[in-house]
C-alpha cells in the first residue's frame, strides 16, 4: 500500500535511490504514491563530500527527512545526513511492519480485492489505530473489540481478527499467584473440584487470556496467567482468584489469595 497525497516537512520516509548524479542523487519514495525525491550533495553526508557515490549506491533503501515541498514543481528535497542511526533502525522497522500489514490485508481481502475496497478498509484500520500494522497488532490482542468503533462489517472484522491471530507476533507478559483452598464440608474434594473449576473461568475468560490452575502441595493451588499486558494479567489473576474464593466459601470452605508461594519447593 503506497499513500497518495505528499509527505510532511519533518516527516521521515523511506525510498530507493534510482539516480545518482554529481550534484545529489534521486530518491523513489516507496511509502507514497508516485512521488519522488532529491537530496542534493550537501545534505548526502556531512562535510566535504568529493564524490558522491563513495556515501550511496543505485537500488539503496535509505531513509530520509523531508526539508521542503514544492507540489507545484512536484519537487521534494530531503536530507539523508539529519537523520540518525536510531531514526533510521525505527524508521525502516515501521516500514517493514507495514509491508508485512500490507500482506496480511490480502490474507484477510483476497488478492483480487479491488483498490475501492482495500482502501476504505485500510482506511478504518489507520484512522482507529494509527497504522495497519498497529490494526493488525490490536485485533489480535483484543479481537473483535479493537475494531468495535470502525465503519467495517462483522464479516471484515471477522477475517481481519482470524487473519491477524493467524500471523501477528504480540507480546505477552506471565503472571504467577496462588490460591489456599480447604473444605472441611461434606462436599469435600467435590468442592475444591468446583472452585478449581471456576477459577478457570467456565469458559468465560478472554480469548487472549492463557489461564491455567495447578496444584501445587495441599491447599495451595498455582495460578498462571499470560496475557497481552500487565494490566489484563493483574486483572485475570485476581479474578480467577476471587471466583475460587467465592466458590470454595459457598461449598462451605475457605479460600485466600496470595503472591507468594507458602509451601515447600516440588
Amino acid at each position: 500500500m503506497k499513500y497518495s497525497g505528499w509527505p510532511d516537512p519533518g516527516e521521515l520516509v523511506v525510498g530507493k535511490i534510482d539516480e545518482i548524479e554529481d550534484f545529489g542523487v534521486f530518491v523513489d519514495l516507496e511509502e507514497y504514491r508516485d512521488k519522488r525525491g532529491l537530496i542534493h550533495i550537501s545534505e548526502v553526508a556531512s562535510g566535504w563530500i568529493k564524490n558522491v557515490r563513495d556515501h550511496v549506491r543505485e537500488g539503496q533503501i535509505v531513509v530520509c527527512k523531508v526539508l521542503e515541498i514544492d507540489e507545484e514543481s512536484q519537487q521534494i528535497d530531503l536530507s539523508l545526513k539529519d537523520v540518525n542511526d536510531h531514526q533510521r533502525s525505527d524508521k525502516i522497522q515501521e516500514w517493514k511492519n507495514e509491508q508485512k500489514a500490507d500482506n496480511w490485508m490480502g490474507i484477510a481481502l483476497g488478492e483480487d480485492v479491488d483498490d475501492e475496497t482495500y482502501t476504505a478498509i485500510a482506511n478504518e484500520l489507520i484512522t482507529e489505530h494509527g497504522s495497519l500494522y498497529d490494526g493488525f497488532k490490536q485485533a489480535a490482542i483484543h479481537g473483535e473489540e479493537a475494531l468495535e468503533n470502525t465503519d467495517l462489517s462483522d464479516d471484515e472484522i471477522e477475517s481481519i481478527v482470524d487473519t491477524a491471530r493467524e500471523n501477528v507476533s504480540v507480546p505477552y507478559v506471565n503472571v504467577t499467584g496462588y490460591v489456599d483452598l480447604e473444605n472441611p464440608s461434606p462436599s469435600g474434594v467435590d468442592g475444591i473440584r468446583t472452585a478449581l473449576e471456576a477459577a478457570e473461568g467456565n469458559g468465560e475468560v478472554p480469548d487472549e487470556v492463557d489461564l491455567e490452575v495447578s496444584y501445587v502441595g495441599a491447599p495451595e493451588y498455582r495460578i498462571e496467567v499470560q496475557a497481552p499486558n500487565y494490566k489484563t494479567a493483574e486483572s485475570q489473576l485476581e479474578e480467577s482468584a476471587q471466583r475460587a474464593v467465592r466458590a470454595i466459601e459457598s461449598e462451605g470452605g475457605s479460600g485466600e489469595y496470595h503472591r507468594e508461594r507458602r509451601t515447600d519447593d516440588e
